[in-house]
């Protein structure tokens, strides 16, 4: 009796103790499997629930009421159960990084997150870990430093994107789900991805190829999206959680001093982000090793100074620094998300890019019998405001499986500031465009069956003004607008619909269609100064956009695509509404009777793993371009010339060719050769020609041959990469002589080929502490990317200093 009393005893004190043992906190440390550091944002469920993420030192307290195994999920590791420890209640975990990535999940190819085993066009993605590593000073760079994709400048505030030979308002821009293409994206050269920081970042996807079926008009070449980073919510545990990162930046080439600050706080069902990054970019050292065959290519020569209230032509003492080149910008982003149901979401973005006036290089550089042409030429604070407000529903119902419903705001302000050299008149030209859009999209599985279907509208205004201002009288007169001075109105309206059938293991079948209705007004109030001008310009296309696709997968190993798939671009503002000159001594003007363009593609995809650490992937693609938007020779009351700006200039407008078509193919391999060290190297090709009654003109926007070779060694806290972006020549004679190929910029030869050598190296000092150093050029060459009209980078010495907290 008396042992009895004694088990019983003993159980009423070592039960509560159990208990009290059972509720303690358990820790988890987890880190990568090869290089030891710690792992941010995995996710933890327990049971299908999830009950956590780890923060910026990979740790995660958790309070579990039983023993279930634990299951971590990261983007880019291989998922991982363990069991809860019994005896050790803090544990570390190592995650294995994934190097087969067919099932790595992407967004921008489908409107949200799908497969890549499931998706037909060839889809690029940077993920936050390269984008880091990168270190880059825009977007522009970001996208340059991938090796996907080619990078056009005409000063150094810009960065022009090219795919596949498209470019400018054939390329489209997606931030957060919403479009960035507006009204007054031209034909030419565009500077706009330069207004999203790259520094908050989640991911960037780059979709090649037409995808009008999702995303409309303008997807021509292809799709750039970018993902910005959420808030963090707390753990089941936690009251509040605070993370966040700073860093700042110096860049010898041209002076960079960038500093950025996020903060991430969040409750169990509310978060907030904020950010800020600020960077000043002084004028652009270019490389001092030229080829002596190519004389004074690429030098600075002169500058203009005013002095004693006179323009004077001044020598440049270092014909290497491009005087002229400098800006200022300013990135700030706001977002706020709330959960308060598992499956329900609502959230609001909030951002600001600003610039100082960004001066325009090339027409600084440019001389008018013998004398400097411009004393300033700059583009105005570029502002970009976007306000975007979503709903997520995630909870299943008989039409949808998940559900977003989207509407933004976003207003744009350009301006163009020119003076001709010893002239008093700045004249200034001001664009405002106010987009509001609204999209709905909705996602349903049944069986083997994926369907994805929406809808979407925008509104655009776009009110254009213009002055001059005397300099020396500080009087005010009016001048030429850049578009219609009576206002312009740009509106859409669409509904789209695919559906991917997994047939079986080996067999998918991918379609999708869309409808879209475009309608566009323009008004022409003062004539003054273009007497030839209409009255009113209107216009409504309806554009049926579809495609078609099916992937073989013999393997695991093995994914080979077919597919075919429509694109189409309407005219916009910029095409049917604008004088400018194009390049000196050509002027376009408007042509009403432009119609929309047609592209009609061809992909075949191969990719091919070995040995579970070798991939090859390649891509051959061919698109028929129709109804080609392109410039061309022209005539105005019968002559094909007439004075504009004081010049006598070739008339030329935006035409439709009757067709040009495109052609080329990529090729990229990547191999871990081991845990620590990997190689990896790509390469793109772009053919492309106008049909013409005679011989196939060359169609401008194509860039040479180019691409990227990359060594990658990560050893426990150290990263290192060596690599070489590099491209083909563009000879004189492939360059298009009346388009926006830029050949006054090159040599007599056109534009030389190129190669640098690079190193990045990053170093994690401790758990909240990074130091990032950086040498770009490594032998100080010369040259300039094909089709721009400033020198690239010189040798470049970048340090940076982060911590994570």
């Amino acid at each position: 009796m008396k042992n009895i009393q004694r088990i019983f005893i003993t159980l009423l004190v070592i039960n509560p103790l159990f208990s009290l043992w059972a509720q303690a906190p358990i820790s988890v440390f987890i880190k990568d499997a090869w290089s030891k550091t710690p792992l941010d944002a995995v996710a933890v469920y327990q049971n299908n629930a999830l009950i956590g993420y780890s923060n910026a030192q990979g740790k995660l307290k958790l309070n579990l009421s039983d023993n279930s195994p634990l299951l971590l999920v990261a983007s880019g590791y291989d998922s991982l159960s363990i069991q809860v420890p019994t005896e050790n209640r803090q544990v570390e975990v190592l995650l294995e990084p994934k190097f087969k990535q067919l099932e790595q999940t992407v967004i921008a190819a489908n409107r949200g997150e799908e497969s890549l085993r499931k998706v037909n066009p060839q889809v690029v993605s940077i993920p936050f870990k390269e984008i880091r590593q990168f270190n880059p000073q825009t977007s522009a760079d970001l996208l340059q430093l991938s090796g996907q994709a080619f990078v056009q400048k005409s000063q150094q505030g810009g960065g022009s994107p090219v795919l596949r030979g498209f470019e400018a308002n054939r390329v489209l821009l997606v931030i957060d789900g919403v479009r960035l293409n507006n009204a007054i994206y031209r034909a030419g050269h565009l500077q706009n991805v330069i207004t999203i920081d790259p520094n908050l970042l989640e991911r960037a996807e780059i979709v090649m190829g037409p995808s009008s079926v999702m995303y409309g008009s303008d997807a021509l070449g292809g799709v750039i999206n970018f993902q910005t980073r959420d808030p963090l919510l707390a753990e089941k545990n936690q009251k509040l959680r605070i993370s966040g990162n700073s860093f700042t930046r110096y860049s010898s080439a041209n002076q960079e001093k960038t500093f950025h600050t996020s903060l991430s706080i969040g409750g169990q069902k509310w978060g907030s982000l904020s950010s800020i990054t600020v960077s000043d970019f002084d004028d652009l050292m270019s490389g001092n090793q030229r080829n002596p065959a190519y004389g004074d290519w690429g030098k600075r020569t002169f500058y203009v100074e005013r002095i004693n209230n006179v323009d004077s032509s001044v020598k440049a003492s270092n014909v290497n620094l491009q005087k002229g080149s400098g800006y200022q910008q300013l990135d700030i982003l706001q977002k706020f998300i709330w959960n308060p149901k598992a499956n329900i979401q609502h959230g609001l973005n909030l951002q600001l890019s600003t610039s100082s006036d960004v001066p325009r290089y090339d027409r600084l550089t440019q001389t008018a019998s013998g004398l400097p042409r411009f004393s300033e030429w700059y583009y105005g604070p570029q502002k970009r405001q976007l306000a975007s407000y979503h709903y997520k529903n995630n909870r299943s119902t008989f039409a949808w499986d998940k559900l977003i419903f989207r509407v933004s705001a976003q207003g744009i302000e350009e301006s163009r500031v020119s003076r001709i050299y010893r002239r008093n008149s700045l004249g200034s030209q001001i664009e405002k465009v106010n987009v509001f859009s609204t999209n709905l999209d909705l996602s349903k599985q049944s069986g083997k069956h994926d369907f994805r279907y929406g809808f979407e509208g925008t509104y655009q205004k776009v009110n254009s003004t213009a002055s001059a201002k005397d300099i020396q009288v500080d009087t005010t007169s009016n001048i030429a607008t850049r578009y219609p001075d009576g206002g312009s109105i740009y509106r859409t309206l669409a509904g789209y619909f695919s559906h991917s059938w997994e047939i079986n293991n080996h067999w998918i079948f991918n379609q999708g269609i869309r409808i879209s209705d475009v309608w566009l007004e323009s008004k022409f109030d003062d004539k003054t100064y273009f007497p030839f001008l209409f009255n009113r310009v209107a216009q409504h296309n309806t554009a049926p956009n579809a495609s078609i696709g099916i992937i073989y997968l013999p393997s695991e190993d093995w994914k080979i695509s077919l597919s075919g798939s429509s694109g189409f671009r309407a005219p916009n503002v910029d095409d049917m509404g604008k004088v400018f000159e194009s390049t000196p001594g050509q002027v376009i003007i408007p042509n009403p009777s432009l119609r929309p363009e047609y592209a009609w593609n061809g992909e075949l995809g191969i990719t091919r793993f070995w040995n579970q650490n070798t991939k090859v992937e390649l891509v051959g693609w061919y698109t028929l371009l129709q109804n080609a938007i392109t410039t061309g020779k022209t005539q105005l009351a019968g002559q094909d010339s007439i004075i504009f700006q004081g010049v006598k200039s070739r008339v030329t407008s935006q035409t439709n060719a009757q067709e040009a078509y495109l052609a080329g193919g990529s090729a990229s391999i990547e191999s871990q050769v081991t845990k620590h060290f990997k190689i990896s190297s790509s390469l793109n090709y772009t053919y492309g020609r106008i049909k013409t009654d005679t011989v196939d003109y060359p169609l401008d926007h194509i860039p040479p041959v180019y691409g990227k070779t990359s060594f990658r060694l990560q050893h426990g806290k150290f990263k290192g990469e060596f690599f070489m972006l590099y491209s083909g020549a563009k000879r004189i004679k492939d360059y298009n002589l009346i388009g926006e190929d830029n050949f006054s910029n090159a040599t007599p030869f056109g534009m030389p080929a190129w190669c640098t050598f690079n190193l990045r190296t990053s170093y994690q000092i401790n758990n909240l502490v990074w130091v990032q150093v950086g040498l770009d050029n490594l032998l100080d060459t010369h040259y300039r990317q094909f089709s721009s009209n400033i020198s690239a980078p010189g040798r470049n010495l970048q340090l940076t200093l982060r911590a994570d907290f």
